[in-house]
């Protein structure tokens, strides 16, 4: 999938938390965007390619569209009967899925050329064990793909938005906050800018489930540097991407600033995109 089409893109975004299938949609045409990410970074998409934590599996679909072969694994089987789904509507029959924990691979050394990350890490339970796993997969000059946020930005903290904007989570802190959209999915929902199916606080509220934080690593931009640099990778790019509220409203001067500062850059970066490779 490499035609970018933003209004798609939003409409499969309003709906992705309706199902499983709904969400592997979405995947599949966000993954336009990814694609050119990864070719700004000076990754080419070919040969045989692992998304590590593939969800419902859209992403590793469109991945395999420009590969020789591509297998996505998730440590849940979201995949099953949705990404199996799409392949058949898509027509790519050069894909696999498999149920298995991103720490602990079942593969053998150096059997893919890319393997993909996208928004993973801070779902994991240990990160630089899964660097690792992700690292011995690679054959030698291999790409990782990794994408993240720091969990104290909006986008990091995988939060829906409130009409009004107020950052709860950095007005509570993560734990209360977690529990007041909670509640807000459950009795009032209006407050949020999504819609039914665009939050999965408001989607399992709405079926009587209570929603987990499955936020597992707490990510900074220091504590994913120094992942990084303890993984053996090489990095070849990173872009950190400032929110638009920063951008637009930060005299320039003052917003490199405080892109440099911890706890600042944590809340004003909302993407980090790199780009590693295997030596």
């Amino acid at each position: 999938m490499r035609q970018i089409d933003d209004a798609a893109i939003k409409a499969a975004g309003a709906e992705r938390f309706r199902s499983e299938y709904h969400y592997a949609v979405f995947e599949y045409l966000r993954s336009a965007k990814v694609i050119r990410a990864l070719e700004r970074g000076g990754v080419k998409v070919h040969g045989r390619i692992l998304d590590a934590g593939c969800g419902g599996g859209g992403t590793a679909l469109s991945l395999a569209e420009e590969a020789t072969f591509a297998v996505g694994i998730d440590i849940a089987d979201r995949f099953a009967g949705t990404g199996t789904r799409l392949a058949a509507e898509k027509d790519v029959r050069n894909a696999a899925f498999a149920q298995a924990d991103g720490s602990r691979l079942p593969f053998r050394d150096g059997v893919f050329d890319l393997v993909f990350s996208h928004s993973v890490i801070e779902h994991v339970t240990q990160a630089e064990a899964y660097l690792a796993e992700c690292r011995r997969v690679l054959r030698p000059g291999g790409s990782l793909y990794l994408s993240t946020a720091p969990y104290l930005s909006l986008a990091g903290s995988h939060f829906p938005r409130l009409l009004v904007p107020i950052p709860l989570h950095l007005v509570l802190g993560r734990p209360l906050a977690f529990w007041s959209y909670r509640q807000i999915g459950r009795f009032a929902p209006w407050l949020l800018q999504e819609g039914k199916h665009g939050s999965s606080f408001i989607s399992l509220a709405a079926e009587g489930k209570i929603k987990q934080d499955d936020l597992l690593q707490r990510v900074t931009v220091r504590e994913l540097s120094g992942w990084i640099e303890r993984s053996g990778f090489r990095l070849v790019r990173e872009d950190r991407h400032v929110t638009g509220f920063f951008k637009n409203y930060l005299p320039g001067a003052l917003r490199r600033w405080l892109e440099r500062t911890p706890f600042t850059q944590d809340v004003m970066i909302g993407h980090i995109e790199c780009v590693l490779e295997k030596a």
